[in-house]
């Protein structure tokens, strides 16, 4: 049976914080919001819209702050790292014979435009699904696994009926991912390697 691997994109795979801070940085002085990109920066997980109505941002004006958000961000693409291990997560997947999935609550063309920055080949790319709205993908696709950062990809995981794996480069330190319900956390992707090979062997 082959091996399917889906990953979270923000803080899973990259750190976006250094490009959204940015764009939240313009958005605050473009709309005269007291907003903080690097504070922003730091809660990321859930939509857009929710975390700028988290961030104080007018009900009225989210529509529009959206719209501009996503004609500045492809402006942010190239600050944006893997981070360590990404490559090596993804490569060990492939070299097993696995598929690898980006299952991810950014937009959609963004989240392909990191792919395609990093030269990552995926064997498919789901944006704009947040927590359990994952799991339709993970089923569909019949993912084993579900590697993230946030409580949210570890609900989506456990919704989908598939091995949640946490990693602790987000918002959520060990406990908080236990009590969403991972089945293993580690401290980055640098580790992931060694343990989808312990994983693949004990299958």
């Amino acid at each position: 049976m082959t091996l399917t691997v889906g990953f979270d994109l923000d803080m899973t795979l990259i750190d976006s914080r250094p490009g959204v801070a940015s764009a939240i940085d313009t958005l605050a002085r473009e709309f005269d919001l007291p907003m903080d990109g690097s504070h922003f920066a730091e809660h990321l997980g859930p939509p857009l819209a929710t975390l700028l109505g988290d961030a104080g941002a007018p009900d009225d004006l989210i529509p529009h702050l959206v719209t501009r958000y996503r004609e500045l961000y492809p402006d942010v693409i190239g600050r944006i790292a893997a981070l360590p291990g990404a490559d090596d997560a993804l490569a060990a997947v492939r070299a097993g014979g696995g598929r690898t999935l980006v299952v991810t609550g950014k937009f959609e063309p963004h989240a392909r435009l990191h792919v395609d920055h990093l030269g990552w080949q995926v064997d498919r790319l789901a944006g704009d699904l947040w927590a359990t709205g994952k799991a339709e993908v993970l089923r569909a696709e019949s993912a084993h696994v579900f590697v993230g950062d946030h409580a949210g990809d570890m609900r989506g995981a456990k919704a989908a009926g598939v091995l949640a794996v946490g990693v602790t480069t987000g918002p959520y330190d060990a406990d908080g991912l236990w009590s969403a319900g991972a089945d293993v956390v580690l401290e980055e992707l640098t580790r992931f390697a060694e343990w989808l090979a312990e994983h693949t062997s004990r299958r």
